[in-house]
């Protein structure tokens, strides 16, 4: 039982909701158990933010990463001891891995009891500490806000990340004074944020001087709400520009400087530039094994690496950098904006030949993808997405084939608007982060491209789409396999199918309509279109559509692992030696 509380106390469940409130946090994501009873008790008394009741921990924290990931904001949210906190693992990892900031309280027995093996005890601290910027583990109840509020600061400053405050259950009965402060001050961290004025004009001058720019963006210039810095540099140099697959949006896909995505699934111009470029500016993004494939073949051409991240820990990492800009991203893009202003540069013969073979490589349409066999092609479904929505959805995604194909094919004109899981690769995080879009802004289309393997590991949340209504439209790409699986398989396993092979699925329709919401099969061609129509037309309703796609399908290009950025195998490649 939680004390009574004194005048002027407050007991520390209340001082958490307090610290919420001051934080001015909207929604808490989040599933009730024994440890954190104190906590739900003090939710149901306050009226300042929104508790969402997911039906998995895991689910609670991919929402909470996703409505982080769409509004900029730290996402929050709340789960109990033991196993609840060990279902949250792969949502912490999958928001780590892509430096998401998030706060995610976990329950803990009470303090007598830790270490003692009692029941639902799990070492939080110690099972979160390779995949967290920093955890906390609060043994006083004087300590939950000055606690808070530095788990606050820290998952939004710097290299944002997830930060853990578990708290025992007994602290939160604890009385103690409320008092939230302010600003906080932490001697052993201050990440810088001005990048350095010297390195910043000679990357410039570098650019200027190059004949074969190249600008390379990822995940960083959107979490730094740099996109429209960079499309301004971008344009006043002419020069071309390609994203990472946790970049796009990051510069607007329809423009003509932009080449497309990168790396291991990237376009071949894309590819192709990135490769024999000279001078290489290369913004919060990390130089990723599926980016650019073997460091050994990359450092076969010459070029000049400039680098701006706000951790100093990700320059030079996997390859050598000769500018390093340590800073936020939108800082120094500012600054190196002001500097090309002054200069007025004009497109040189040299960038003007550049150009040119950039537009040879783009000849080659490495996107085409023959339609005519009369089963739906995955890519028609994303391109007919596209249009329907008039670019102009949040779209996110689970892992595999349909990942790839959505990003290849769905023209991402804005930031924040991509919500996938790019470093840890999680299957299951589509329709959670959906839910956290959807929440982010109720009034947006939402969209969630899945697979028939990936829906099925958090499918429980159809539940939560049917409790808070959200008019979220699942597009699943159903062929039947675990389809990037399968691929490896194809080309690389000599068609030896391991068990990628989905061979007892429900009818999706029937459980779509089992809890309350619209199921729609599609199987032909010619119907697709109309039936993306029609389920974008239903404003207040949650629809599930299961789309019969080819399953021989694959994605290209494609860079076998070990290879180089320019050794893809492309779709009319198949049957060459590389396989």
């Amino acid at each position: 039982m939680a004390e009574t509380t004194h005048p002027d106390q407050m007991t520390g469940a209340e001082i958490v909701i307090r610290c919420l409130e001051q934080e001015k946090v909207k929604f808490v994501f989040g599933y009730p158990g024994g440890a954190v009873l104190h906590i739900y008790d003090a939710i149901y008394k306050q009226d300042h933010f929104k508790h969402i009741l997911v039906r998995h921990e895991q689910a609670a924290v991919h929402a909470a990463d996703a409505f982080s990931r769409a509004t900029g904001e730290v996402g929050v949210a709340l789960v109990t001891s033991g196993p609840g906190a060990t279902n949250a693992i792969t949502g912490i990892a999958t928001a780590y891995m892509d430096s998401i900031p998030l706060v995610v309280i976990s329950g803990q027995v009470p303090v007598p009891a830790i270490g003692l093996d009692a029941f639902q005890e799990v070492d939080m601290v110690g099972v979160t500490r390779p995949c967290v910027k920093h955890n906390f583990l609060v043994k006083d109840v004087k300590d939950i806000a000055v606690t808070i509020k530095k788990a606050f600061h820290i998952a939004k400053t710097g290299r944002p990340g997830p930060v853990v405050v578990d708290i025992p259950k007994d602290i939160t009965a604890h009385l103690a004074k409320f008092s939230y402060p302010e600003s906080i001050e932490m001697r052993s961290y201050s990440p810088v944020i001005k990048g350095h004025s010297g390195q910043i004009k000679k990357a410039i001058k570098l650019l200027l001087e190059a004949k074969r720019p190249m600008v390379y963006t990822g995940g960083g210039l959107v979490l730094g709400d740099a996109a429209e810095s960079l499309t301004k540099l971008v344009r006043a140099l002419g020069v071309p520009v390609t994203n990472t697959l946790m970049g796009l949006g990051g510069y607007p896909s329809t423009d003509k400087q932009f080449l497309g995505m990168l790396g291991m699934h990237g376009t071949y111009e894309a590819n192709m530039a990135m490769q024999d470029c000279d001078v290489l500016l290369a913004v919060g993004a990390r130089f990723d094994d599926r980016v650019i494939g073997n460091p050994s073949h990359f450092y076969s051409k010459d070029r000049t690496i400039i680098h701006v991240d706000i951790d100093p820990s990700s320059i030079s990492k996997r390859v050598k950098v000769h500018v390093p800009i340590v800073g936020d991203v939108k800082s120094v893009l500012q600054e190196m904006n002001e500097l090309v202003e002054a200069e007025k540069p004009a497109q040189s013969p040299a960038l003007k030949a550049w150009w040119a073979q950039i537009e040879s490589w783009r000849s080659k349409l490495c996107l085409t993808f023959d339609n005519s066999n009369g089963l739906i092609k995955p890519q028609d479904v994303i391109q007919k997405l596209w249009e329907v929505t008039k670019g102009d959805a949040y779209v996110t995604s689970d892992v595999g084939q349909h990942q790839m194909w959505a990003a290849q094919y769905y023209k991402f004109d804005k930031p924040r608007r991509w919500i996938n899981s790019g470093g840890l690769g999680t299957m299951g995080v589509g329709l959670p982060y959906a839910m956290g879009c959807q929440f982010a802004d109720p009034k947006a289309q939402v969209a969630c491209v899945t697979g028939e393997g990936s829906i099925q590991m958090n499918i429980q949340e159809l539940s939560t789409c049917k409790q808070y209504h959200l008019p979220i439209k699942v597009i699943l790409l159903n062929n039947r396999y675990l389809g990037m699986v399968r691929q490896w398989q194809e080309f690389f396993y000599e068609n030896r199918y391991s068990e990628s092979y989905m061979d007892s699925l429900p009818d999706f329709v029937k459980l779509a309509e089992s809890y309350g919401h619209v199921g729609m099969n599609i199987e032909k061609p010619q119907d697709v279109e109309g039936a993306l129509t029609e389920a974008f037309a239903m404003k207040d309703r949650f629809v599930f559509m299961n789309f019969i796609t080819d399953q021989k399908e694959n994605v290209f290009p494609m860079i076998e692992a070990g290879k180089g950025l320019s050794q893809m195998i492309l779709a009319n490649d198949i049957g060459a030696e590389d396989l």
